[in-house]
């Protein structure tokens, strides 16, 4: 009897005190994720302001690369951008729980 109290207290702490653990963990690991995705998008974002300015200049033989490039780099900025937001509402979600 004594001893199915002893070996069923841990299990009763660990129950308690692991969701404490793993949801500021997993907030955190989202911000995290949030923060890289937002870094790129900065990145490509300063990329596709490149591709623009350099799309004014062009003769028609690069128009349509550099136009390809603009596409791309922009398509790109939105989405890292989206997840990046998205990570952070995540996160936020987690903590409020």
């Amino acid at each position: 009897m004594v001893w199915q109290q002893v070996l069923s207290q841990p299990g009763t702490f660990l129950k308690h005190i692991v969701p404490a653990i793993v949801k500021p963990i997993h907030a955190l690991w989202n911000e995290v994720v949030g923060f890289l995705f937002l870094s790129f998008a900065t990145v490509f974002g300063f990329r596709t302001v490149t591709y623009v300015r350099q799309l004014g200049h062009a003769n028609d033989a690069n128009a349509g690369a550099l136009l390809l490039r603009v596409v791309m780099a922009g398509f790109c900025t939105l989405l890292l951008g989206w997840f990046g937001v998205s990570s952070f509402l995540r996160a936020r979600k987690i903590s409020r729980s």
